[in-house]
């Protein structure tokens, strides 16, 4: 299939990496397919593509790589939305901010992207009673702290 990107212009995608989005993503309900896209030469980002809409695109990374403690625990409803997937099958990702300068970038933490690997279903779960934000910043500032 053929779809037009926000940053790779006209791409043809396999439909084994398409991902269903049941319910939407949060302020986007319409949107239920999604593409993730690696960037070339770069291992840390990928781009969360929808394959209906060229200008919905979010910069993704894995968390984990910046924030190794990061923790939070999916309950009952979120993974029957996701078909119950095992821990093995469970990928995460966090939407970046990107800034200018990219060291400001920052990533949201209290609304991960949870996909299903093995049914390529997604979800943005919104975590509650966190102290996880909207935006933590990924490179360490210049006194060596993370935001």
């Amino acid at each position: 299939m053929n779809i037009q990107t926000a940053y790779h212009g006209s791409i043809t995608v396999n439909d084994e990496d398409l991902l269903s989005f049941p319910q939407g993503v949060p302020g986007f309900h319409e949107e239920k397919q999604f593409v993730l896209i690696p960037l070339e030469d770069n291992n840390w980002f990928q781009i969360l593509q929808s394959t209906m809409t060229p200008d919905l695109a979010f910069i993704t990374t894995n968390p984990f790589l910046y924030f190794s403690e990061y923790d939070f625990e999916l309950d009952a409803a979120n993974l029957e939305q996701l078909s119950n997937p095992t821990t093995a099958d469970i990928q995460v990702l966090a939407i970046l901010t990107v800034k200018d300068p990219f060291n400001e970038s920052t990533a949201n933490l209290q609304a991960p992207i949870i996909i299903n690997t093995a049914n390529k279903s997604g979800k943005q779960v919104i975590l509650t009673n966190t102290n996880y934000r909207t935006q933590h910043q990924i490179l360490a500032q210049p006194d060596g702290k993370k935001g």
